[in-house]
Order: C-alpha cells, then sequence, then structure tokens
C-alpha cells in the first residue's frame, strides 16, 4: 500500500480555498479499479481517462493497481478540470516517481497527450497559497503572468506533466516567473473615445462629469439618435485609473469568470460592461448550475455597467438589481453554499421616452398612445429610479450644432477635475455615492437658502427619503467639483435638476 499526498485549490466565489488529494495506491484490485471520494463533479470524475492517457503517453506508465482518490475536505463540492495535475502528481508519488510536495500547489487541466491547459482563477489560487503559506505554485503557462502579480510564491508555468516531474526533480534548473515589468499597457482613460468628438449635449456631459466625479448611477433619456451610446462609452475614460488593490480584486473576477484576455497579468482600465436586454437573471447577477459563477454585475465592478434600451430588459431582471445597487455586493444562496460576489459599479442606463423614441419631439410625430407610453416606463419601478442618482434628459442635437467645427472639452481636462474631486472625498474616507446616512447630515448640511430650495422640491416632485439623500450627495459633489468646502443653495439646485426627469415621465 502506498500513500500520497499532493495540494491543489478550489474557487468558491473570488476567493480559493486549500484542497488536500489523498492518492492511495493498494495491489488487491487492478488499474480498472480507480474510486475518487471528496464530492466531485462530473468534470472532475471524468479525469481518471485523462490521467490515465496523459501518465502513458508522457512515458510514466500506468500501474497496474487499485487507486483511491481523496478531495479533502471532502463536506464541499468540487469542480472543474483543475485537479487532474494534481491527481496525476499524487499518482507518480504513489509510484515512486515524484518525491514530498508538501511546499507545492499544483492546478492544471491535463490533456490525454499530457500537456497542461490553462484553468480559471489562477489569481485567487496564488492569493490563496501566500495566506496558507506555500511558497511554491506550479499552473499552466497560460495562466503565469496572472499569478506572477501576487509577491511572496514562486510561481512557475509549464506547458506538460514531464515538464512538472523535471521541476520538482531538479527544482534548481528553473527559475519561477516573474511579473511583467513591461510598461503597463494602455488603461480604458486613453484608449475610450473622446469627449472631444461630441456636438452639443453641454447639459448631458456636464451631468456625466458629476456621475463620474461622484461615482453615482445615471439614466439618460432621449430619442434614438440622440448620442446616449456615445456619451455612455466616452464615460470610462474621464474616470481615474483603478488602484493596485481594485486591480486585484477586478482580475480575480475577470479571471474566475474566464474572461481573462490570456497572457494578462493584471487589468489596468475600469471595466465597461454592456449586456445584450435578453440577458437572462443568471448572466445579470450571476449564479447557474453547480458552483455560482460571476455575472455582468460583479464583472463591472470598479467599473461601468451600461444597460442600453433600459425599459426592455424583463422587468424581474431588473428589480434584482436594487440589491447591488444598495450594497455593492451580491449574494448567491444555493442548497450546499451561500457566496458573495462584490459588485461596486456605476449604472450607466439609457432608454427612449416611449416605444417609437419620439415623445416630446418637437421635430418628429409620436404614435403612441398614452396606454402605450405608460406600459413602457412602467417596466421601471419607483424604487429602482431611486437608487439613480441623476436623470437627465439628452435631446436630439440641433442641425448647426451638429455641423460645428469647434470640437467639445477634451476627456483629459474633464478627468483632472475628476481626480481632484475624488481626492477630496477619499481623504474623507468615502465616495459621495456610497455616504452612510450619518455623514450624509454631517458632509452635507445646508445653510437656510439651501435648506428652503430642498423642502421645496421635495413637497412639490414628492421625492422619497432615499431620494432626498441622493440629492444631498450628489450636492456634495457638485460642491466638490467646484471647490466648495460647504454644499450651497446652487449645488442643491443643479441635484434637484438631476431628479426631476422621473416626475416629469412616471408621475
Amino acid at each position: 500500500m502506498a500513500l500520497f499526498k499532493t495540494r491543489s485549490a478550489a474557487v468558491y466565489g473570488i476567493d480559493a480555498h486549500l484542497i488536500d488529494v489523498e492518492v492511495d495506491m493498494y495491489s488487491s484490485g487492478s488499474a480498472r479499479d480507480f474510486v475518487m471520494v471528496g464530492m466531485p463533479d462530473i468534470a472532475v470524475r471524468e479525469s481518471r481517462e485523462r490521467i490515465k492517457s496523459a501518465l502513458i503517453n508522457s512515458g510514466f506508465g500506468y500501474p497496474n493497481k487499485a487507486v483511491t482518490i481523496n478531495l479533502a475536505p471532502a463536506n464541499v463540492r468540487k469542480e472543474g478540470a483543475g485537479f487532474d495535475l494534481p491527481m496525476a502528481l499524487g499518482i507518480l508519488g504513489a509510484m515512486g516517481t515524484v518525491a514530498a510536495l508538501e511546499h507545492h500547489i499544483l492546478v492544471g487541466e491535463l490533456s490525454l497527450d499530457g500537456a497542461v491547459r490553462p484553468v480559471r482563477g489562477a489569481l485567487s489560487v496564488a492569493v490563496c497559497a501566500r495566506a496558507r503559506g506555500i511558497p511554491n505554485l506550479v499552473l499552466p503557462r497560460e495562466n503565469a503572468a496572472e499569478a506572477a502579480v501576487v509577491e511572496g510564491v514562486r510561481v512557475f508555468g509549464v506547458r506538460h506533466l514531464s515538464e512538472v516531474v523535471a521541476l520538482l526533480a531538479r527544482p534548481d534548473e528553473f527559475q519561477p516567473v516573474a511579473a511583467d515589468p513591461a510598461p503597463a499597457p494602455p488603461d480604458a482613460a486613453s484608449t475610450a473615445p473622446d469627449f472631444r468628438d461630441v456636438r452639443g449635449q453641454t447639459t448631458a456631459k456636464r451631468a456625466l462629469e458629476v456621475a463620474a466625479a461622484g461615482g453615482h448611477n445615471l439614466l439618460m433619456i432621449g430619442p434614438p439618435g440622440s448620442g446616449k451610446t456615445m456619451l455612455a462609452k466616452r464615460l470610462a475614460g474621464i474616470l481615474p485609473p483603478l488602484t493596485f488593490p481594485e486591480a486585484i480584486e477586478t482580475t480575480k473576477i475577470h479571471s474566475i469568470a474566464g474572461v481573462l484576455p490570456t497572457g494578462v497579468g493584471l487589468l489596468r482600465g475600469r471595466p465597461f460592461r454592456a449586456p445584450h436586454h435578453t440577458i437572462s437573471d443568471a448572466g445579470l447577477i450571476g449564479g447557474g448550475a453547480g458552483t455560482p459563477r460571476p455575472g455582468e454585475v460583479s464583472l463591472a465592478h470598479n467599473g461601468l455597467l451600461f444597460l442600453d434600451e433600459f425599459p426592455e430588459f424583463p422587468r424581474d431582471v431588473l428589480e434584482i438589481l436594487r440589491q447591488p445597487l444598495e450594497d455593492g455586493s451580491v449574494t448567491i444562496a444555493r442548497a450546499n453554499m451561500t457566496l458573495c460576489f462584490p459588485s461596486n459599479f456605476m449604472l450607466v442606463a439609457a432608454m427612449n421616452p416611449c416605444p417609437c423614441g419620439f415623445h416630446g419631439d418637437a421635430t418628429r410625430e409620436c404614435r403612441c398612445t398614452p396606454g402605450m407610453i405608460q406600459r413602457y416606463l412602467g417596466k421601471i419601478s419607483g424604487p429602482l429610479l431611486d437608487r439613480i442618482d441623476i436623470h437627465i434628459e439628452v435631446p436630439a442635437v440641433p442641425y448647426k450644432e451638429l455641423r460645428g467645427d469647434s470640437g467639445g472639452e477634451p476627456s483629459s481636462a474633464i478627468r483632472e477635475r475628476v481626480e481632484r474631486s475624488r481626492d477630496v472625498q477619499r481623504g474623507r474616507g468615502w465616495y459621495n455615492s456610497a455616504l452612510p446616512a450619518p455623514l450624509v447630515r454631517k458632509l452635507c448640511a445646508l445653510d437656510d437658502s439651501g435648506e428652503r430650495t430642498l423642502e421645496m422640491a421635495v413637497r412639490r416632485m414628492g421625492l422619497s427619503a432615499r431620494a432626498h439623500d441622493r440629492i444631498l450627495k450628489v450636492a456634495r459633489t457638485i460642491a466638490d467639483l467646484g471647490g466648495a468646502e460647504h454644499v450651497a443653495a446652487k449645488h442643491v439646485a443643479e441635484a434637484v435638476q438631476y431628479r426631476s426627469l422621473d416626475r416629469n415621465y412616471w408621475s
């Protein structure tokens, strides 16, 4: 009887957890006796055939003995093909081909010829290795740049099972992968389209600047072709770059979802996600069969989620947005586990004022009946609207402005003001959009004139308590952009204008 242990990791949520792979081999059976325990899913159970072929085709052979493999802890479901490599090394260890592996974590899928295929969640696995004090991480070459971002862990990228055996036998001949020393790739600020290209829409551009400065959610209403999508795509160019902790967290989510570009070690630009309105609730929020996966709201974490044709999304899908908009995270409960994914994003939504798109347009006739308009607008609930700080109208651009030669203000100039405003907010410990209620009262204190302006708006527009607080947060952002220490009546008045459209259209 020969017992050998290796270590691997499984990703749940955005974090990886250590998995012990125990291989027991005994001669009282045959090679057909291959038992796997520890709640493996179908992909893990199928690894039996991959491992046998990989060992034989790599020249190591396969023992004519019974094999039992335990994946511990046994009460947690194991998913994916990333356990192929540690199980194969466990069998080789039980055969006496490799020595002890207590100082290594191994992750990788095996091909039938022994090649090592990439896996998801390599960055999370590297963070787990550092947290558990395990100095060496062996994983596919395609995932090495991603894992090497984590300091304190020696990352070895391999292409074949035989390369792993050689690494373990002669470790001095192999060098760990270093973090990419090359200059950082261009971030969203330099690759996003420029605001200079936008003709007209002065009010809308101002609203987007306020939204970017405070991290506020934004809803644009206007006819087709007025530039709503064009404005939304330029919003990423005026946001400040990701901080290193933000980049780590964002990269972990994209790695787990399997959408991290090959060879990219760390995401530099803020995500911009624009799902189609046919998306399901699991696609938007996350979930799916087995271990839940992150959805679009988590892939947009630390970035932008753009929902075009807002009312065309199913209402039940839109209502699910209320929790992530309020809490900055999504909790997905399953029978055997509950996972929490971060989802602190800026929501940018765009919609027409009616099904045909021309309600209120002075140049084109609207053919929608009042009932059709109300049913269309009724897809957006009041509680969801209350969670969107800024509502603006984006009218069609007049011909003279459209054909004008003078461009607008460049994104670089707007971004400088946004970054100065965010620096002020960072000094307080909170971005304005996320201010807790006690701090709203303290940081958004109003003088008599401001109180009268806000009271009049709340009474006339019938605003909710949530909308009242959001007006104050937007007013605080406007004051920060202007370099004002206190919120004045003019700041409140501008913030109120960004809440008026929901009453004009939905009242």
